[in-house]
């Protein structure tokens, strides 16, 4: 009977110190990826914004006008390469959000996996693309509309060309939007890969309940089979 009472009392011992580490553990794992997925999710809402800001057709005067100009330039280049440079000037003002999204990226991979380094390489593409289109056109199809004869098969392909980079440069609504729609399926990429950091209590709670009865259940069996062999 002493003996019964002993592994009682050891056992419930037992379970109350894993619990008790289980429980520890879950809370500081839980808050560390909790604090990063909510900082990565953040920055990732964040550029959505500053990129349909980026492209944004609207502008204001003399916004464009910080580059460089050349000794031989044009006024009619001129306007033409500084409305290109509206992209750029707004990129390099937010250039900061996108520096800091890179860095998070091999955090968030170490965290939730290689697959996680998807939504931050699409991200980079979109922006990538977004400063080529801007660079072609302000360089080559601007300058060339109107201006350069052309037989009519290249002049359509001239369009056809310039057209699909405006459609990159420009943000021209959510329904008739190209890049948007990347945008979104990006963040909801990366909504998907860190929603596991937001396990609610009940479920953690549900995990240490059966962690604890499938050790009850374990004293049990070792219990009766030391009995057992003791008649």
């Amino acid at each position: 009977m002493f003996e019964f009472i002993s592994s009682i009392l050891v056992l419930i011992a037992a379970l109350a110190f894993i619990a008790g580490v289980s429980a520890w553990k879950r809370e500081f794992v839980g808050k560390s990826q909790i604090d990063l997925a909510e900082s990565v999710l953040a920055l990732f809402y964040e550029a959505e914004d500053v990129i349909k800001q980026i492209r944004s057709p609207h502008s204001f005067v003399g916004e464009g006008g910080t580059r460089k100009r050349a000794d031989n330039e044009l006024a009619e280049e001129s306007r033409l390469l500084d409305q290109a440079n509206i992209v750029f000037e707004r990129y390099q003002k937010r250039e900061k959000l996108f520096a800091q999204i890179r860095s998070m990226r091999y955090r968030v991979m170490a965290t939730y996996g290689s697959a996680a380094e998807e939504p931050f390489d699409e991200l980079d593409k979109i922006i990538n693309e977004i400063l080529v289109a801007a660079r072609m056109l302000g360089s080559h199809y601007w300058p060339r509309q109107g201006r350069v004869e052309m037989a009519p098969d290249e002049f359509k392909k001239h369009l056809d060309e310039m057209h699909s980079y405006e459609k990159v440069f420009w943000y021209l609504g959510d329904d008739n939007d190209q890049i948007s729609p990347r945008v979104r399926n990006t963040v909801e990429k990366i909504e998907g890969i860190v929603k596991a950091a937001f396990v609610s209590q009940d479920s953690i709670l549900s995990d240490v309940v059966a962690e604890l009865k499938s050790l009850i259940t374990r004293g049990k069996k070792s219990f009766r089979k030391s009995d057992f062999k003791s008649k």
